[in-house]
C-alpha cells in the first residue's frame, strides 16, 4: 500500500510519515497534525478489500469517546482509494512490554494491569459491546503523562450484544 496514493494528507490536515505497523486490516502510519503539530496514528484501508471494517471500527470510536482508556478518533473519511481513520498516537503494547521485559512482570505490575484491562473491558460491556479480540496487541500504553494508562483498541471485529433501551441481550444469529 502505497502512502503516496492518498497524496500524503487526510482529512485536508493529517500528514502522513513513516509505517509503523501493519495487519490483516491494513497499513498503521505516524501521522501528524500540521495545524497543531500533534503526532496521530493514521489507519488506512483499502477501499476495494473484501470485508471493510474501519468504517464500522469509527463508529465504535465515536459511541465509546470518553470512556477512560478509549483513544479519541479525530477524523475518519475516504481519501483516493483508501479508507483512513485518524485517532491518538499510544505507546507499545502490552505483548510489546511484556517481551521488552523478557515475558516477566512483577506482580504489582499484573494488577495493576489487570485492574484497567477489567475496567476497559467493563466500559464496553456498559455501552452494549463486546470487543471479540482481546489479546495483548489490542491493549496500548499511552506517552508522556498518560504512560501508565491502558489503552483498548482495535474494534473491527467488536458486537453489540445488548440493547441499552431494553437493557436485553440481543439474540444470536447466524453470519449469512
Amino acid at each position: 500500500m502505497e502512502k503516496s496514493k492518498i497524496d500524503h494528507m487526510a482529512g485536508g490536515k493529517f500528514k502522513l510519515g513513516r509505517k509503523i505497523g501493519s495487519g490483516s486490516f491494513g497499513e498503521l502510519f505516524l501521522g501528524v497534525n500540521v495545524q497543531t503539530g500533534e503526532e496521530v496514528a493514521v489507519k488506512l484501508e483499502s477501499v476495494k478489500t473484501k470485508h471493510p471494517q474501519l468504517h464500522y471500527e469509527s463508529k465504535l470510536y465515536m459511541l465509546l469517546q470518553g470512556g477512560t482508556g478509549i483513544p479519541h478518533l479525530k477524523w475518519f473519511g475516504v481519501e483516493t482509494d483508501y479508507n483512513v481513520m485518524v485517532i491518538d498516537l499510544l505507546g507499545p503494547s502490552l505483548e510489546d512490554l511484556f517481551n521488552y521485559c523478557n515475558r516477566k512482570l512483577t506482580l504489582k505490575t499484573v494488577l495493576m494491569l489487570a485492574d484497567q484491562l477489567i475496567n476497559r473491558v467493563e466500559y464496553m460491556h456498559s455501552r452494549g459491546f463486546l470487543h471479540r479480540d482481546i489479546k495483548p496487541d489490542n491493549f496500548l500504553m499511552g506517552l508522556g503523562r498518560k504512560a501508565n494508562q491502558v489503552y483498548v483498541i482495535d474494534f473491527g471485529l467488536a458486537k453489540k450484544y445488548r440493547d441499552l433501551q431494553t437493557h436485553k441481550h440481543i439474540p444470536y444469529s447466524k453470519p449469512d
